[in-house]
C-alpha cells in the first residue's frame, strides 16, 4: 500500500460527510432559523424564503472569496445584509445565528464513526479533526474521542491551504510524514493534503468516481474500512 502505516501517529478528520450526512442537518438548521426569524422579525421572513436566503448566502460567497470557506463569517454577513434590506439592524445577527448554530449540532455521526474513533485511540494514535464549517465536534457526543480540532476559522485559512495541515502536525508534535488526514472533498480534504506534503485517505462514502487531478493514496468507503487499511481491524 501507498501508506506507511507504521509511521503513522496522527490521523485528522474532516466532519461533514465524512463522519456525518450534513446535508439534511443543515436544510434542517435553517428551516429552524427560518422559523425564529418569522417569530422574531416578521418582515424579514415575509420578504424571503428560506431558498431565497440561502441563494442570497451563495451570491455573497460567490463575490466575497475571503468569506467562501468561513462559514459562521458568511452567515452572518448574510443575515446582516438580509436585515438591513428590510428596515431591521445588526441587532438580529447574534441570536438568529446562536438558534442556527444549535440546530446545526443535531448531528447524528454514521453508525460506524464511534467504534472506529474508539479503537484509533486503543492503538495509540492522536486524533484531530480539520474543518472548513462551523460544526465544532467538541459540542458533540463523540468530541472527548478527539485530542484537539481546528477549523478554518481558528488558523485563518481554510483547506485546501497547506497552513491548516501543518498547524495540526504541530499541535501533535509530529512529522508531516507521520499525519494521515480523511476526507471526503478532492478539492480542499485532497488537495490541501497533497499541498502540504501530508498522507491522504478519500473517504469515499457514497463511491463517486475517481476525481481526475486530485491525487490520494488509498480509498475507503466507510470508517470500517479504513480500520481494515490500518490493519486495525
Amino acid at each position: 500500500m501507498a501508506i506507511p502505516v507504521s509511521r503513522i501517529r496522527l490521523i485528522t478528520f474532516d466532519l461533514d460527510d465524512t463522519l456525518w450526512d450534513s446535508r439534511p442537518i443543515l436544510v434542517a438548521a435553517e428551516l429552524r432559523l427560518h422559523d425564529w426569524l418569522s417569530h422574531h422579525y416578521p418582515r424579514l421572513t415575509r420578504h424571503y424564503s428560506v431558498e431565497d436566503l440561502r441563494r442570497q448566502r451563495q451570491e455573497l460567497a460567490a463575490g466575497r472569496p475571503d468569506l467562501r470557506y468561513h462559514m459562521t463569517a458568511l452567515r452572518k454577513e448574510s443575515l446582516r445584509l438580509a436585515a438591513a434590506s428590510v428596515g431591521y439592524g445588526e441587532e438580529l445577527v447574534e441570536p438568529a445565528f446562536a438558534c442556527f448554530l444549535e440546530a446545526r449540532h443535531a448531528i447524528d455521526p454514521y453508525p460506524d464513526v464511534a467504534p472506529a474513533l474508539e479503537r484509533l485511540r486503543v492503538a495509540g494514535l492522536l486524533i484531530g479533526a480539520l474543518t472548513n464549517g462551523n460544526a465544532d465536534v467538541r459540542r458533540l457526543t463523540i468530541g472527548p474521542l478527539f485530542h484537539f480540532s481546528l477549523s478554518a476559522e481558528d488558523v485563518g485559512v481554510a483547506k485546501p491551504h497547506p497552513r491548516i495541515f501543518l498547524e495540526a502536525c504541530r499541535r501533535a508534535g509530529v512529522e508531516r510524514s507521520a499525519m494521515l488526514h480523511v476526507g471526503d472533498e478532492p478539492d480542499t480534504d485532497l488537495a490541501g493534503a497533497q499541498a502540504a506534503g501530508v498522507n491522504v485517505v478519500w473517504m469515499n462514502r457514497g463511491q463517486h468516481s475517481t476525481v481526475p487531478g486530485r491525487p490520494y493514496q488509498e480509498e475507503v468507503g466507510g470508517m470500517y474500512e479504513l480500520l481494515k487499511l490500518l490493519s486495525l481491524e
